[in-house]
């Protein structure tokens, strides 16, 4: 092989993986509701083997984009919120191991770090986390061109306190906390929850709560970031993963979802684990079975395209 054979496969090499990993900031014109940021606030990233293990202290939200193969691409695109309580996010865990996945199924992943609620950094952070998710959506459907998917086939998958926050744009799309002058609908055409917090009146995961919405939270408050107590006729068609045995974020969470979903005549389906605890990400080591898999193939069901093998 000659010399100039090898500069161009490393070239379309290095090509593919810097589009791979293209990083967009969320909002092009300043955060809105942003205080000056303290000099002592600085995000904070653990890198360990090569993999950004966890984040904090984030006050700039971006999207991670991660395009799928153009000979598998199948025109659908999901957006990956990474779960840590509101306080970190399990950025390659729950994130760009995430993405990774789906690319090999043909679809576009949008890996993002949203802000994490501080009164430090936010003149108001009870609806800071709703505005990113609904910005991100908007970015994304807006630009649906760009990035070769479908306005149409855009969902939205979360983490534990990344399923709150999925959810919460699941639940309170219509409404509007940021500039939409095209009128972008910011309904996720799916959703995916993993481990998921649901409520903030039952089975409460405190710290969560706290996080978000302080010490003291209103009732109306805890109402409305309750996503089963907001289920109605156009929630998009859920699917939710969940461990029996999880200690962290009781699995009532997402009974209370699907039973709030059934009620609703809403397409929805759930794998329960007999054991796997709280955090385990893509692999439940208790169990051969993959709710990666699963979920790719319930989705099919709902008119989603993937490329699957099996």
């Amino acid at each position: 092989m000659t010399k100039s054979s090898i500069f161009l496969i490393l070239f379309f090499m290095m090509a593919t993986l810097s589009k791979a990993q293209e990083i967009i900031p969320l909002y092009a014109d300043g955060v809105p509701g942003a205080k000056p940021t303290p000099a002592n606030y600085v995000e904070n990233t653990l890198v360990r083997e090569n993999k950004t293990l966890s984040i904090t202290k984030v006050s700039i939200p971006t999207l991670t984009i991660f395009e799928a193969p153009k000979n598998i691409a199948t025109g659908t695109a999901v957006i990956i919120c990474p779960g840590g309580g509101y306080s970190a996010l399990a950025f390659s865990h729950e994130g760009t191991d995430v993405a990774k996945r789906f690319n090999a199924i043909g679809v576009t992943a949008f890996v993002l770090k949203y802000r994490l609620p501080s009164d430090e950094i936010m003149i108001d952070k009870t609806y800071a986390c709703l505005q990113d998710a609904q910005q991100a959506i908007y970015l994304v459907r807006k630009n649906a061109k760009k990035y070769n998917i479908k306005a149409n086939k855009i969902g939205i998958l979360g983490f534990s306190a990344g399923g709150h926050f999925a959810s919460t744009l699941g639940s309170h799309f219509s409404d509007i906390k940021i500039i939409d002058q095209e009128k972008i609908s910011l309904r996720p055409n799916f959703q995916v929850l993993v481990y998921p917090v649901i409520s903030f009146e039952e089975s409460v995961h405190t710290g969560t709560m706290k996080n978000l919405l302080g010490p003291n939270p209103s009732d109306s408050l805890k109402h409305y970031f309750s996503a089963n107590k907001n289920v109605n006729k156009n929630t998009p068609p859920t699917f939710l993963v969940h461990a029996k045995d999880d200690k962290t974020v009781p699995v009532a969470n997402s009974e209370l979802m699907k039973k709030a979903l059934d009620s609703a005549r809403i397409p929805a389906n759930v794998l329960y684990y007999e054991k796997g605890g709280h955090g385990f990400g893509l692999i439940n080591k208790t169990s051969s079975t993959d709710w990666f898999n699963l979920m790719a193939m319930w989705l099919k069901t709902q008119k989603f395209k993937m490329v699957l093998t099996n």
